[in-house]
């Protein structure tokens, strides 16, 4: 058989020295090219013989003048072609997995309980250095007082300067003094940001920019969490429900995707209302807190 030609020729070098001459490389790639469709009975087969080859080339070759080097190089190369090339294929015996794709989604509502305030001090002057040297008295002023307050995040987010003009008959504009601008912002609970707020204006504090309403960070990490738990066990409900209407069973999660858990916006105080509250100064401004939603997005790739 053209298969066994390797072998046979080896088999016969102890007769005649000169058969190593006719395992070439063509006798090579014939292997080669016949190993594809060998059977694993026949890998066996082969290996075994291939041993048992390499062992009496090497018992005659002791006794013997013979040049065993060659042989056994071109041997042990035709061996491993063969043995390789009727290998089975991991992706044909692999059965193609069945999968279900399914996205959970989760939300967990979680209360504000502090409040960012942002503050400015903006002072009027007729020269730059004038209005900025206010500003900043009246700034050092208002931040010592949120200092005795034990506010949190206490920060200088702004310092502006810019001239005020005016403006007669169609004339060009005309400088007429300076504006200086300098603001801050703090975090306090909810329940003490009216009376700081009052406080912080009775210091020297002449607008509030704005008042966020929003959670502590603990809290929003373990929402986050529990948003994650909730899409994920929605997704797998979701999975389960289309596989029992198909009489079909769930089995292992073949890969996990977090989409989101995303950290919920501040959510904003009419400024209208805070400044309306703050100019009467027989009353403390009421500050009262919301909800924010925390949610998170799962999707899962589920064998059956």
């Amino acid at each position: 058989m053209p298969r066994t030609i390797g072998i046979k020729r080896l088999l016969d070098w102890d007769r005649d020295d000169q058969a190593s001459n006719l395992l070439n490389v063509d006798t090579t790639n014939n292997l080669a090219a016949r190993s594809a469709d060998l059977s694993q009975e026949v890998r066996g087969y082969w290996y075994q013989k291939s041993i048992l080859t390499i062992e009496s080339i090497h018992a005659r070759s002791k006794s013997r003048h013979f040049n065993v080097k060659p042989a056994l190089a071109l041997l042990l190369t035709a061996s491993l072609v063969i043995f390789m090339g009727i290998a089975p294929s991991n992706s044909q015996e692999r059965k193609t997995a069945r999968t279900i794709t399914a996205s959970g989604k989760g939300i967990v509502t979680i209360p504000t309980t502090l409040s960012q305030i942002r503050l400015a001090i903006e002072v009027a002057g007729k020269t730059p250095t004038s209005a900025q040297q206010a500003a900043a008295k009246r700034s050092t002023q208002v931040i010592e007082y949120l200092k005795t307050q034990r506010v949190d995040k206490l920060q200088t987010t702004g310092i502006n300067l810019n001239p005020t003009y005016s403006y007669q008959n169609g004339s060009n504009p005309k400088i007429t003094g300076y504006s200086a601008t300098n603001s801050i912002s703090f975090r306090v609970p909810n329940d003490r940001a009216g009376a700081i707020l009052d406080g912080a204006v009775n210091n020297g504090a002449t607008r509030i920019d704005g008042v966020n309403f929003v959670a502590s960070e603990q809290a929003i990490s373990t929402a986050q969490l529990q948003a994650l738990k909730q899409a994920t066990q929605d997704a797998q409900r979701q999975a389960d429900a289309v596989l029992e209407t198909l009489s079909l069973k769930r089995k292992e999660v073949i890969n996990i995707q977090i989409n989101s858990a995303s950290t919920p916006a501040p959510i904003p105080v009419a400024q209208e209302m805070l400044r309306q509250s703050v100019a009467k100064a027989d009353a403390t401004t009421p500050v009262v807190g919301g909800e924010q939603q925390v949610e998170a997005a799962v999707t899962l790739d589920i064998g059956y």
